[in-house]
Formats: structure tokens, sequence, C-alpha cells
């Protein structure tokens, strides 16, 4: 492959809180310092205490007001000529001679409501405002950071300078870092136990100590290699991610406490799963993991228990149960297994069979198991020969087809032109896939009638819906993997032709997401660029606390609301934020939207990096540095 990014260790974001479990006996911090060796020194309402980022002891029982700081940001600089302070209306400058006032009338300060004000170390001033932050040179030239060069939020209260030119900005909703002319946006529980900050100081090395009201945080970049990060999110699966190979997010009785997860057999388990599968797969074909084959095939034979536990051959399920575990079961219908063993959800939809037949298909080409490969051609068998069976429906225990379970002709010309191009491209996607797995000839005859006969190949040109259509992320992520599976198996030319002119469309319309998943496919089908250095920095702000934790964004300055609401009225940008800045989802959520979470209820099982890491890796995208 002629594109490949080389990518050594990396600052991954990383925090870590201190409450009265590691030695805080007061939770609200009112004062933090860090000395030139690093030693930090904490203020509380109970004294002053000492840390070396471990454990803390009290060394004093005096008030922070006595101690190494004040509760309050700083608001006086002294000078052998005279003082700069905070007034009233502004910022002032007194000496014995004279007294200046600085205002937003006659200067450029941003607000006569100033927070805090600090001087580096070449003489300029950094000033907080309520209005944003001002440079100043102490004469007479201003420069303003404000939401409209990239401050995310302009009502600003603290300010920490690093030895490094690392600058830290505290807030009542986060924390912002600016490092090399780039905004970091640190805010929820995510990253905080408190938004709103009361203390703030720098570390020499750039990292940052923040004090609320609910403890103390240290936010820092940890050096790691996505490797490294892969092998984390992998050992978290192992934990509390996966049940009877089934592989999916988990729920937070106590939330935020990972210790008390809970399974949930999800509405998709079948899909998440089959994810999980193909990138062990990528990993084993990457790397000759043995650990990775052998987590593919369990998953994989969980994957094949979803057709077999229903009484209908052909017919995979949505999630399946063992009777007596503790599992959070989704709503839905929920049938008993013909040996009252399981329980098995109906009204599975095309999400289903799309990640399944992705699933097969990777595994298939790509683990060396004859009796794997056996097992597998038996159950696409099954489950393509049932669609077509049903004039390309899938038929519920009930005899009434599924609510998504739609590939007829009969409703995609018809009544269901909507999902035309999606539904198109993936039975097109299942038949070219049965019959590559099979070499059972009714497959290819099936597909070969649905892609001129009715036109499906046509559909598939113009698949991704756009406004004023309703855009439905999900959408996006079903055909990705159709696209991956059809391009991979179909040799002819003018069909090739025609389904690249619909993945080249797609592409272009996802591009701007930054996507790991759909660029690496895209490059791998079409052996063209596709925004490496991108997708490679959207590996890398993934972060590595995948808990549900609320998260906001719609208040911040720097971000350009997109007039079109996005799907069920959520509120969204213009552009995607940093991974690490969103609302935790998998690549069926919507990038663009602002606000989300479920209070950290829920933990992703973090199969959304895995799967662009080793896909990326299997095809020489990404090459680890040795």
């Amino acid at each position: 492959m002629a594109q490949s990014l080389v990518v050594g260790p990396y600052p991954q974001e990383t925090q870590r809180t201190f409450t009265s479990a590691d030695g805080l006996p007061a939770a609200e911090v009112q004062a933090v310092e860090v000395s030139p060796q690093g030693q930090v020194l904490v203020g509380t309402a109970a004294g002053l205490f000492q840390g070396d980022g471990e454990k803390w002891k009290l060394i004093s029982p005096r008030p922070p007001s006595q101690g190494p700081g004040h509760p309050s940001a700083p608001t006086l600089i002294r000078e052998t000529e005279g003082v700069w302070r905070v007034g009233s209306e502004g910022l002032v400058y007194e000496t014995a001679e004279e007294t200046r006032l600085y205002t937003p009338e006659n200067s450029g300060l941003l607000s006569a409501d100033i927070r805090a004000l600090v001087r580096d170390e070449r003489g300029f001033f950094w000033v907080a405002t309520a209005a944003g932050v001002n440079i100043f040179d102490g004469r007479e030239t201003w420069y303003a950071l404000t939401g409209a060069n990239g401050l995310p939020v302009e009502d600003v209260t603290h300010l920490a300078l690093a030895p490094d030119g690392t600058r830290w900005f505290g807030t009542p909703q986060g924390v912002i870092r600016w490092r090399e002319g780039k905004w970091k946006y640190f805010a929820g529980r995510r990253w905080l136990p408190d938004d709103r900050v009361l203390a703030l100081a720098a570390a020499p090395d750039g990292s940052a100590w923040v004090g609320t009201a609910q403890g103390l945080t240290h936010l820092y970049p940890e050096e790691m290699t996505l490797a490294e990060k892969a092998a984390r999110f992998e050992a978290r699966i192992a934990v509390r991610h996966k049940r009877h190979g089934y592989v999916t997010s988990c729920h937070l009785e106590e939330p935020g406490n990972p210790a008390s997860f809970i399974h949930e057999a999800s509405d998709n388990d079948g899909l998440w799963t089959s994810l999980y599968v193909a990138a062990q797969c990528f990993q084993y074909a990457a790397t000759g993991d043995e650990a990775a084959r052998e987590r593919a095939r369990e998953s994989l034979h969980a994957l094949r228990w979803l057709e077999e536990v229903t009484p209908l051959k052909g017919f995979p399920a949505r999630a399946a149960v063992k009777k007596g575990e503790r599992v959070i079961k989704s709503s839905g219908e929920w049938h008993e297994s013909p040996d009252g063993e399981w329980e098995w959800k109906g009204d599975t939809s095309s999400d289903e069979v799309d990640g399944h037949m992705f699933a097969y298909g990777v595994y298939y080409d790509l683990i060396p198991d004859e009796a794997d490969r056996t097992a597998i051609r038996e159950t696409v068998h099954r489950i393509m020969s049932y669609i077509l069976e049903n004039d390309f429906l899938l038929i519920d225990v009930d005899g009434e087809r599924t609510t998504w379970g739609v590939w007829s002709p009969t409703y995609l010309n018809g009544p269901w032109q909507a999902q035309q191009g999606l539904n198109s491209l993936e039975i097109l996607a299942h038949l070219r896939t049965a019959y590559h797995i099979t070499d059972d000839e009714k497959f290819l005859a099936a597909y070969h009638e649905l892609a001129r006969e009715h036109h499906y190949a046509l559909n598939t040109i113009e698949q991704k819906i756009i406004p004023p259509g309703e855009v439905n992320h999900s959408d996006d992520e079903l055909a990705f993997l159709a696209y991956y599976a059809l391009l991979r198996y179909e040799t002819d030319p003018d069909l090739r032709a025609i389904y690249l002119l619909s993945l080249e469309r797609s592409w272009q319309i996802e591009r701007p997401e930054h996507n790991p998943l759909w660029n690496f496919i895209y490059g791998a089908l079409t052996g063209l660029p596709c925004d490496l250095e991108a997708s490679v920095q959207t590996l890398r702000e993934i972060p590595l606390d995948l808990i549900s934790w609320d998260v906001r964004n719609s208040h911040r300055a720097d971000i350009t609301l997109d007039e079109e609401a996005g799907r069920f009225g959520e509120v969204q940008s213009v552009e995607v934020l940093p991974a690490d800045e969103r609302p935790i989802m998998k690549w069926n959520g919507n990038p663009y939207r602002l606000d989300g979470g479920n209070g950290g209820r829920s933990e992703d099982d973090g199969t959304y990096f895995l799967l662009p890491y080793w896909l990326g890796r299997y095809y020489g995208f990404i090459r680890e540095a040795s």
C-alpha cells in the first residue's frame, strides 16, 4: 500500500482526580500551587496539604488564605516603580507620581470585569475577564483571545502560565488549554469532578492542577502508542464487556463506577459483536497474534449462535440471553428458545444482517481455520437462502416482516424509496458475499437480477441522504460495511465503476468527520489518499475514559451552530469537535452533536477504536514506529 503513516508514542490526554479517598479530607480545593520541582501544595478548609501525585498529607492546619495562595485568582502585580492591580472600572497602574486606568473605552481591554492578572517572564500581562483574555504589553498594545479566535468559554476566572509556554484558563464551565496555538477544552465528569474552577496551577511539565468544590484533578499527557491504547481497551473488554462472546457496552449501576457494571443484552448485540469479530481478524492478520485469533473465534461462535437459537432456519436474533443470567435486557420482542434454556430477541434489523455478513466475510478471508470456514459457509447459506425465499424480506416468527429487514424490489422501488439507496447497497453486498463464501450460483443470479433488472446498482449511486432529507448517521456505518464487502468481491469493471461512484460521493460527504473507519475503508477499496493524518488524530483523540458522562458544548463561544437541527432535534455544530470533547458514541452516532451522555450510567467497550485501528494496521495505513 503506497499510503502509509509511521506513528510513534504520542501524548494521550489523561486525568486523575483526588478526593478524600486519597488523603484529602475536604473535597473543596480553594488554592493550589506547584513548585519548580513539581511539588504540589493544596489549600482546603481543612488546611494545607502536600502531595506527590499519589497521596496527600496535612502539613499545616491553617486555612488557605494563610497558605500558598488565596481562594480567588491573583489580581495584583508589584513592580519596583509601582503596582498593577484590578480596579472596579478596569486595570490600574499606580506609582507615586501617577495613576493610569485602562478601560474597555480607552484601550483594548475586553471587559472591566477582570478576574485574574498574571505576567509572564517576558513582561506580557495576561488578563482574564468576563469577556475573554487579553494579552497586554504594559504600554499600548492589546491582543484579545475570544470565541472568535478559538477560546471555548469567554468568562475566564483563573490563569496559569507553564514554563514550557502552555497556557491554562479556568472558567465556571471547565478548563481550557492553549498550547502551540491549539485549543483544548476539558469539561464534564470525563475530566473534572466539578466544572467550576476554584483554583488552578501549571506544573513545570505543562500539565495542570485544577481545584474544584468536589476535589482536585491533575490534567496531564500520558505517553503511549496506539497499540498500547488498543491493549487497554482489550483488557477492559475482557473484564466487563464480554458475555458469552458478545461484546457491547455495559450498564453501570452506580454512575461512573466501572466496578458496578452489569452486562447488557443490547438492541444490536449482533452488529456490535460483528465489528469486534472483524477487529480481531484484522489484528490477527496484521500481527499473527494467536490471542486475537482466539478472541475472534469465541465471538464468531456467539454470532453464529444468534441464528441457531431461533426456531427459524436462517433467521438471526438481535441478542440472546441464557435464562437466569444477571443481565439487563433491552426492550422489544423476546422469545423462548426451542430448548427452553435461552431467550432471544426478535424483530431483527437490517443492521444485524449487515454486521453478520461483514464479519463472516472478513473472518472467512483472514482466519485460516477450515472448520470455522465450513461453519460460516453453512450459516451464511441459511441466512441468505431464508431472505431469498421470502422475496428479500426478513420474516419473523409471527410470519410478518421485521420493521427494518426490507430489501425487496416491491418495497425499494415503491413505498420505501427513501431507503432505496442504502438497502440496495446492503443486499447486493450480502449476495456477493454469500456467493464468495458458498459458491452457490443462486446468490450470484439473484445479485445480477437485482443489480440490472431492478436497477439496484444504480440505486446505490446516491445512497447517502443529505439535507433536506433526514440524515441518519447509523446508515453511514451500514453503508461503509457494505461497500467494503461489495467492492472487495466484485470484479466486473462496469459494476465496479457504478459502485465506486457511490463510494466516492459518500466519502466526500463524510470526509469532514475525520472518521478513521470510513477513511480506511475508502483507502483500502480505492487505493486513493484517505486523510491518514486526520484519521490517526481521531484515533489519538478517542478518550481512555469511555464512560457516558454528560457532555455539554452548545454553550461554547468557539462553535458555529448548524441551522439544520440534527436528527431527533439534536443541537449540532457545523464542524465536528475532537472525539474527547464530544459525548461518547459509536460510529453510528452523530459526530456533530454537541450535548449528550447519560450521567455516567454506561461504558462503551472500545470496539469503535479497535476496528479502524487494526484495519488500518492490516492495510498498512498505520505502521507503529519500532
